[in-house]
C-alpha cells in the first residue's frame, strides 16, 4: 500500500521559497532524496538529523513517486 505524504509533507511559500519540506523543518524532499542518493542510508540519516522518523523518509519518497507518476516524458533525439 502506498505511503500518505501529505500528514508529512509541507508547501509553504515562505518557506524554502515554496520547495516542499518535511513538516516542522526546514529540510526539502529534495535534500533528503539527494542523501539517499549519494548512498546514505536510512539509518544515517536519521543518525545525523534526530527530529526526523523513518516515515518522513518514506513519505519523501512517496512524494516523489506521485510527482514523477504525472510527468509526461517526450523522447528526444540526440
Amino acid at each position: 500500500m502506498a505511503s500518505d505524504w501529505r500528514p508529512r509533507i509541507a508547501v509553504h511559500p515562505g518557506v524554502l521559497v515554496g520547495k516542499p519540506v518535511i513538516r516542522g523543518t526546514r529540510l526539502s524532499v529534495e535534500f533528503i532524496l539527494g542523501l539517499l542518493a549519494e548512498g546514505w542510508t536510512q539509518d544515517q540519516v536519521l543518525d545525523q538529523y534526530p527530529g526526523l522518523k523513518a516515515e518522513d523518509i518514506r513519505a519523501c519518497l512517496a512524494y516523489a513517486r506521485e510527482v514523477l507518476s504525472a510527468e509526461t516524458v517526450y523522447p528526444v533525439k540526440p
